[in-house]
């Protein structure tokens, strides 16, 4: 199933992908359904209405607007490490974003008037059906209801302003999420394997497999609930391969007018233009 939440004359709906058009669920959500502990597998072909919208009628939301937590991890790909002149960590290096971050497939990636320096980093999220602690690497597949796009926008003058990356990647409309949570039957275990690619203006500017991530899908859901009680809708943010912006001569920013896409194989594209922020 691929889930997409939207916006249809002012009222938030949540509907099923059919192709080029959408088949209404309701007025539900998805932090709702995962909360409740329903099999998204097999919910929307069960519970979808008769009714359809086409996708130009529609506004896209993201998958999850207030997902509990949103766990995001650096550093994951080898390649990626060596361009930012890091040592490989032997522990995943994590970082928190915050729902205000978040934004939709098509809504525009804000550059902040307080940096130009606002780089892409396409990357697969997971969302969890179920949670806990100290899940084991052998069960922690099982607490993935699916999986989508993320482009974890940085504003790197601001991630490097001090130790922690936090503010740098947390300005408003830097998380593009989305368009659609594509369950995990529709993937390989793990979401290994797949092509995963960053356009810039139609310019490829990252490529890799996602069997490059240092640490696996189940690795980190399971290193991740040694510390803490992971929930249903939590969502993890698994990383992004090399070819960012700012580890290039000269560097690569996006700025104003630019239309940056992510696209991995079996989950779609997200695609977001880039705006100035406007200020009152």
């Amino acid at each position: 199933m691929r889930y997409v939440s939207f916006l249809k004359d002012g009222k938030q709906y949540l509907g099923v992908r059919e192709g080029q058009a959408i088949r209404v669920i309701g007025q539900a959500s998805l932090e709702d359904l995962l909360s409740r502990g329903v099999d998204l597998a097999t919910y929307g072909r069960d519970h979808a209405s008769a009714e359809t919208v086409s996708t130009a009628a529609i506004t896209y939301l993201p998958p999850l607007a207030r997902p509990p937590k949103i766990i995001c991890v650096g550093l994951n790909y080898a390649d990626h490490t060596r361009e930012s002149k890091y040592e490989q960590p032997d522990y995943p290096t994590i970082f928190l974003r915050v729902q205000t971050s978040l934004i939709a497939h098509e809504a525009p990636l804000v550059r902040p008037h307080a940096s130009d320096s606002l780089d892409f980093e396409g990357e697969i999220a997971v969302v969890l059906a179920k949670g806990g602690r100290h899940i084991s690497k052998q069960d922690a597949l099982a607490c993935v209801a699916g999986y989508a796009l993320f482009n974890d926008g940085s504003v790197r003058e601001y991630q490097f302003k001090s130790p922690q990356w936090t503010v740098g990647k947390n300005f408003d409309g830097t998380g593009a999420f989305g368009p659609d949570l594509v369950t995990a039957d529709e993937l390989p275990p793990g979401a290994k394997g797949l092509l995963l690619q960053t356009r810039l203006n139609g310019e490829v500017v990252q490529s890799a497999s996602t069997d490059d991530m240092v640490f696996d899908v189940a690795t980190l859901i399971s290193i991740l609930s040694e510390a803490m009680t992971l929930e249903a809708g939590d969502v993890i943010v698994t990383g992004t391969p090399s070819g960012i912006g700012w580890a290039r001569t000269p560097k690569l920013m996006m700025k104003a007018g630019d239309l940056c896409e992510v696209t991995v194989e079996g989950l779609g594209t997200l695609r977001n233009p880039v705006v100035d922020e406007t200020t009152a």
